[in-house]
């Protein structure tokens, strides 16, 4: 590391070396090769004057790219597509004059950024079947576990920490739907010409359409896509990248309202993030241990979740046939946005395999509530002994008033049960019994069983061999 010039942290700290590799300068200039070579091979195979010496050359030097020698020529040109087709064919002098034939330079950068992105959605999935995966199983172990719920941030009728767990990983399942979406739904640019008309490969074909039809599909074929879209201008729509990030950043959505849920359960001492024995939480305050994963966390999907505007923005700004404000934009945007993503994820799964749950917290925290929240069964449990419901409703309503007094200005435990056993109206009610929090919690298990077999099975099925893999090492 150059330590005088800025580090990308997303690379220095963050993605995956998988993740950071796909989208090198590398990766990327190898691409740009190996659509050289699509392109000239199925011209050859259409009729051109290319020789299959001149393509073995270009396949023997894919990724031996002197990048050096491309960047003297980007100073020279001031065109990256043109420095990278001269540093080609310095090292492939038979090939040089076929090089690029037809093409414009979008040819290669948006038929390799399509290539990069869905490549980039794959990698992406394989996360986040296996962070699903884990999280379900968290939830199936704490089905059971009632815990108090929250509306407004006030406590609420009482779930368990499983049923909690499957909201979670429900939003991640709903996620997986729209990348699965995408991932089918990407197509490649194509050999479309320098505004998308074809029209110098119909040149090149002696006004043939149904060659150069072929040869849009035999480029896409040999790259691994079964269709181009139906029209571009000199650019593939960008709404195509809009649609990528917009997924990237529902996964940012779901993985930030995650975090900040477990940032304010660990607040209350319920449920904690793994941390390791030497951590430290704060160079001033010893004891802190502070939720810094699932911090981390929702500051990466903030960040992933503000480049969805600058897609939209590119999108909506293009001017006819394309315009190259996009260029620089993109070159930040979209990588970046798979790189947090690809951070996000490595962090969720680490998180969840690391969980901490205390249940004498949750239950102590639940009793403090729940004399409050038993009252709507007890007024029943009364009116069955006998009771008159106007008149219990009245003294519960007394008796919760005085006891929230207690809890409020004098700091003391509800004593809102006591109260209700020196009623004589409640003498016939077993009160002991009605505050049993399992009571309270409906079909909190059920739905996490049924939500195991009828979604997260299935998912397990389609993609077994995702389950197996470790997950990444969590560098920071």
């Amino acid at each position: 590391m150059d330590h005088d010039v800025y580090d990308n942290p997303l690379i220095g700290r963050y993605a995956s070396t998988e993740m950071s590799r796909l989208w090198s300068p590398q990766t990327k200039h190898s691409t740009w090769r190996k659509l050289w070579i699509a392109l000239a091979e199925a011209e050859r195979e259409l009729g051109l004057d290319i020789s299959q010496a001149q393509i073995e050359e270009l396949k023997s030097h894919v990724d031996d790219i002197d990048f050096e020698r491309a960047a003297k020529h980007e100073k020279i040109l001031r065109h990256d597509v043109m420095a990278h087709v001269h540093a080609y064919g310095d090292i492939c002098p038979t090939a040089k004059p076929i090089i690029h034939l037809g093409a414009t330079s979008c040819y290669v950068t948006d038929n390799t950024d399509l290539i990069l992105m869905r490549r980039g959605l794959e990698m992406l999935r394989s996360k986040l079947v296996s962070t699903i995966d884990r999280l379900a199983k968290f939830a199936e172990e704490y089905r059971a576990l009632p815990c108090l719920g929250f509306t407004h941030l006030q406590p609420a009728q009482p779930v368990t920490v499983g049923k909690r767990a499957t909201l979670w990983c429900y939003d991640l399942v709903l996620d997986l739907e729209e990348l699965e979406h995408r991932i089918e739904s990407l197509r490649m640019r194509g050999a479309k010409g320098t505004t998308g008309t074809q029209a110098t490969f119909l040149s090149l074909f002696n006004g043939d359409h149904k060659i150069v039809e072929e040869l849009d599909r035999r480029v896409c074929q040999k790259m691994g896509f079964d269709r181009a879209y139906a029209v571009t201008g000199q650019t593939y729509s960008r709404k195509v990248d809009a649609q990528v990030i917009d997924v990237l950043g529902g996964l940012s959505q779901s993985a930030h309202k995650a975090g900040s849920d477990l940032r304010l359960l660990q607040s209350r001492k319920e449920v904690e993030e793994p941390i390791e024995k030497n951590q430290i939480g704060s160079s001033a305050m010893a004891y802190k241990r502070n939720p810094m994963r699932a911090e981390r966390m929702c500051g990466l999907a903030r960040f992933v979740m503000s480049l969805a505007s600058s897609a939209a923005q590119t999108t909506a700004t293009q001017w006819m046939e394309r315009t190259l404000d996009d260029s620089a934009n993109r070159r930040l945007t979209i990588p970046q946005a798979f790189l947090a993503t690809d951070a996000i994820l490595i962090l969720y799964r680490n998180v969840v395999d690391g969980l901490v749950v205390y249940p004498k917290v949750i239950a102590r925290h639940l009793d403090e509530e729940l004399p409050f929240m038993a009252t709507e069964e007890i007024l029943m449990a009364g009116v069955r002994e006998g009771g008159d419901r106007q008149d219990l409703h009245e003294q519960i309503r007394i008796h919760s008033l005085e006891a929230a007094k207690v809890v409020k200005q004098q700091g003391l435990p509800n004593d809102l049960m006591a109260r209700l056993k020196t009623d004589p109206s409640f003498a016939k009610v077993d009160l002991t019994s009605a505050l049993d929090a399992k009571r309270f919690v409906g079909r909190a298990p059920e739905q996490v069983d049924a939500f195991i077999t009828d979604v997260i099975q299935p998912i397990r099925q389609r993609y077994a061999a995702d389950l197996d893999q470790s997950a990444d090492e969590l560098r920071v």
